[in-house]
């Protein structure tokens, strides 16, 4: 992998596309977090076929004769969804609008956060006229999950940073527990999309759903503590990488006290139940936070590779290749 980093008048200026795109994406990301809490809050509050037809509500843009607190966040979860849509054909735009100011996968993502929003909104679509079926309702939330890490990947690789090369094998430890926390939201989403607690404890059904999810705890906190203890331990350690490190483990032992406490209570304490699955997103959007950053730190340790055709374009000869801030991916 080649590091390359744009020449600063392109990639340092507060105003350039680079830079007010990046924070586009951003808003985006913050955006998805509040989107699936609000889908949360909708699931556990049964609200999800308060509008019983789709794509309106009641056959209206506003239902205002049918509004009452479960309409209003199905509505309004629907709304949130639609602006994000609309966001996303924005950013594509955008992105291959200034694409000569962009690094060239930027576009690319771009578009794959667009496919990834379109499939979302077909799921969403299918979970109301299916009726809530517990397979299409995970893999709405499995779908944001990858559209929310879409973003913050996209946005982190954009952010300034200038590695030190000392992340090691820190980024792969970071990518298994990424990994392992986003297997384990699919399984919390599996067990709310059953009612799997209820089922279980009430008449000793779904007690596999329940207990895989308990039983992913174990993995998915051991790579995460891994990764504290490893991050650490490692010496001149990027201070945005330590930080993220501790953060990591700061979320995971709250998100354990949470499920603890969700368990105890029986899912009948709602905003309980949101909090949990929000933590568990943002302990997500950490990891990969740190993967992404790591990977950059160890490329910037990488030597460059000099071109060898004479044909060369002599306009990339100003571009700093051993320059770590900015450096993006060939």
């Amino acid at each position: 992998m080649v590091d390359i980093a744009l020449p600063k008048s392109l990639s340092d200026q507060p105003t350039s596309p680079r830079e007010w795109i990046r924070k586009f994406v951003f808003g985006m990301a913050i955006e998805t977090v509040f989107l699936m809490a609000l889908g949360s809050a909708t699931r556990v509050m049964n609200a999800g076929l308060a509008c019983p037809d789709w794509p309106l509500c009641y056959g209206e843009l506003i239902p205002q004769k049918q509004m009452n607190f479960q309409v209003f966040l199905e509505w309004f979860h629907r709304l949130t969804a639609s602006s994000m849509g609309l966001f996303a054909i924005a950013l594509v735009v955008l992105c291959w609008w200034h694409r000569r100011n962009l690094p060239r996968w930027a576009p690319w993502i771009a578009t794959l956060a667009l496919a990834l929003v379109v499939f979302q909104g077909i799921l969403g679509g299918l979970t109301v006229t299916e009726l809530l079926r517990f397979d299409l309702v995970t893999a709405h939330l499995g779908t944001a999950l990858l559209f929310f890490i879409t973003l913050l990947s996209m946005g982190l690789a954009l952010q300034p940073y200038q590695g030190t090369g000392t992340a090691g094998k820190l980024p792969w430890v970071a990518l298994t527990a990424a990994v392992l926390v986003y297997i384990q939201s699919i399984l919390g989403a599996l067990v709310g999309s059953r009612w799997a607690v209820h089922q279980c404890l009430g008449t000793s059904q779904l007690c596999v759903v329940m207990n895989s999810h308990i039983l992913g705890v174990v993995p998915a906190t051991l790579a995460t503590f891994t990764l504290v203890v490893w991050a650490w331990r490692t010496p001149a350690l990027h201070p945005i990488l330590r930080r993220l490190a501790i953060a990591a483990g700061g979320l995971v032992v709250l998100q354990i006290l949470l499920g603890v406490a969700t368990f105890k209570l029986r899912l009948q304490v709602e905003p309980l139940t949101v909090v949990h699955q929000t933590v568990g997103a943002l302990l997500l959007g950490l990891l990969v936070a740190f993967t992404v950053f790591a990977f950059r730190d160890v490329s910037a340790t990488q030597p460059a590779i000099a071109p060898t055709d004479s044909a060369f374009d002599p306009a990339f000869s100003e571009l700093d290749v051993n320059h770590p801030v900015d450096g993006q991916l060939a």
